[in-house]
């Protein structure tokens, strides 16, 4: 660390009027932190005294004026590599080893030029790392070999880890069979469908590589070209990644120019890549979340319970938030509110909490409507609130606390990426624990609940995000106003705001079982989910089995 060193490609100043050597500035040149520091104090004699046309003399004679030191190519064993560039030269086409091993070239004329060195030097880069892994793998065979298992203990691939081991036979993974034109999984539940995309470069990209290799294992006696793939099957593995068998017919060439035809299997991996981080704006745990609770008549008989969940978990431990209250009255009901106010129960619940926790200020805001909607709601609550608001759109089933609530400001990233968590479903208590008594709280197993993919109801935004996405829809809903009510916010976020949209399921978010109404005025996408979300909470399929078992047993009694 206390070097000084100045290194590069020794020159001679012009004239020889000054003794010593400076780097030449085309080949660029090394200085040690150490020389930096040394010559810091003096950088302001030298704008002053040295005067010089060329960069790299100005800064070599002022370099060897106040700390005596000289340019040097090559230091302690290690040399400055460095090669000077024919005009127009190919850097595919240049063979010296000089040029291989150069840390520096010179001169680079144009774009096009940076981008072939590029390209030259990241080849042989590339080279090194795979040469780098042929010798690893030729390692981990060779210690296989005295391991307890043998040749076993190597998994194939070498150095690729080993296949998941399903716990259950629920967990099996399974196979999709595809030929070249279809695949027989579609995403529709359709027996098949075409094959297409990036699917169809998948599976091109690895009939490629298959036959590739095998030609490097026969040549030059057999030269194989490819047919017709008759069978293919492929799985994904989380642990290693997309495996293939592929049935391949093959034309065999021997060298006498003979041909025939032959079957092979082969299998192939495509491994998963490594975890990559990607840099994202700095966030906080201490920004304040606006909890927005919508409420219709039916959500009525929750309120209890979600008031008690969020006293415990929000109240009691001064949670940075503030909850709000929409309440949704159709217009039959919103015309007797004075008689009759079908949520005047929760606006007493909410004076009574309000004066057991005098800190607490409990919002609330009347809305009528006919179809209630997420956006309409939405629009409604952005323009009574700052820019700067961090939302969490939520149900009055579900459990907020701390731990979700922090997720929710981190995951929720102003101008960069909104949050959809995936919450954790109870089961029916009828159906998950029947002819007993209904338990106060369920943990998060298989056999109680399942996280409901289906459901995009709980969301975390900045308010400046929404606007922003809610005016780049704006021509849409000129044409057609009917999309302010079949769309809700996260196909809105998808659609319209270019922002990163992060869904993924959400440990510290639980809902207690509750049928939902459909809402058939909806699009048919958000009505479809809503249905198969209805069916998939009711039961785990063992449990559902066993009620229909025992439903038959009745029947045949």
């Amino acid at each position: 660390m206390d070097r000084e060193l100045y290194m590069g490609s020794p020159e001679e100043f012009i004239g020889g009027e000054m003794e010593g050597k400076y780097c030449y500035g085309g080949f660029g040149y090394l200085l040690s932190r150490a020389l930096l520091l040394r010559l810091k104090p003096f950088l302001e004699n030298c704008r002053n005294d040295i005067l010089s046309a060329r960069p790299d003399e100005w800064l070599g004679r002022c370099i060897i004026d106040y700390t005596s030191t000289n340019c040097v190519g090559e230091y302690e064993g290690l040399r400055y590599h460095h090669y000077e560039l024919g005009k127009n030269s190919d850097p595919s086409k240049e063979q010296s080893k000089q040029f291989k091993k150069a840390l520096t070239v010179h001169p680079v004329s144009d774009p096009e030029q940076m981008y072939r060195l590029h390209r030259y030097f990241t080849e042989i880069e590339l080279q090194k790392t795979y040469a780098e892994i042929a010798k690893l793998q030729a390692e981990i065979k060779n210690v296989s070999v005295v391991a307890f298992e043998g040749n076993r203990s190597a998994h194939w691939p070498v150095g690729i880890n080993p296949p998941f081991e399903p716990k259950s036979r629920f967990e099996v993974l399974k196979w999709e069979y595809f030929t070249e034109e279809e695949i027989y999984s579609c995403i529709d539940d359709s027996p098949k469908c075409e094959l297409r995309g990036i699917d169809r470069m998948d599976v091109a990209d690895v009939i490629d590589v298959a036959v590739g290799e095998l030609n490097k294992k026969y040549k030059p006696i057999l030269h194989l070209k490819k047919q017709q793939l008759i069978n293919g099957y492929r799985r994904f593995d989380p642990i290693r990644g997309m495996e293939y068998t592929l049935d391949l017919q093959l034309e065999v060439v021997n060298q006498k120019g003979h041909s025939r035809s032959i079957t092979k299997r082969v299998h192939l991996v495509r491994p998963l890549s490594k975890i990559e981080i990607i840099p994202m704006p700095y966030v906080t745990e201490a920004t304040r979340v606006h909890i927005i609770i919508p409420l219709t008549q039916q959500d009525r008989s929750y309120v209890d319970h979600f008031f008690e969940m969020f006293a415990s978990n929000a109240f009691e431990m001064s949670e940075n938030a503030i909850l709000t209250f929409l309440f949704i009255y159709d217009p039959v009901e919103a015309q007797q509110v004075n008689q009759n106010d079908i949520f005047g129960s929760v606006k007493t619940q909410i004076n009574a909490y309000e004066r057991k926790y005098p800190t607490v200020k409990i919002p609330w805001i009347s809305v009528k409507t006919e179809t209630p909607s997420q956006i309409k709601f939405m629009d409604i609550i952005s323009k009574k609130h700052p820019v700067d608001t961090l939302f969490f759109l939520a149900t009055v089933n579900t459990n907020v606390n701390s731990e979700f609530l922090n997720r929710c400001r981190m995951n929720s990233i102003n101008n960069w990426q909104v949050f959809f968590p995936i919450h954790f479903q109870d089961y029916n208590p009828d159906v998950a624990s029947p002819n007993q008594p209904h338990p106060a709280s369920v943990d998060l197993v298989k056999d109680s609940g399942h996280f409901d993919r289906g459901i995009f109801e709980e969301s975390c935004f900045y308010n400046s995000d929404y606007m922003a996405t809610r005016t780049q829809m704006a021509a849409d809903v000129q044409e057609n106003e009917e999309i302010l009510e079949t769309m809700d916010i996260y196909e809105m976020f998808v659609k319209y705001s270019g922002l990163h949209v992060f869904r993924a399921i959400e440990p510290a978010l639980h809902q207690r079982y509750r049928y939902q109404a459909c809402n058939p005025r909806l699009s048919e996408d958000i009505y479809h989910r809503c249905v198969q979300s209805n069916l998939e909470g009711l039961g785990s399929r063992s449990q559902l089995a066993m009620l229909l078992f025992e439903q038959e047993q009745g029947n045949s009694t």
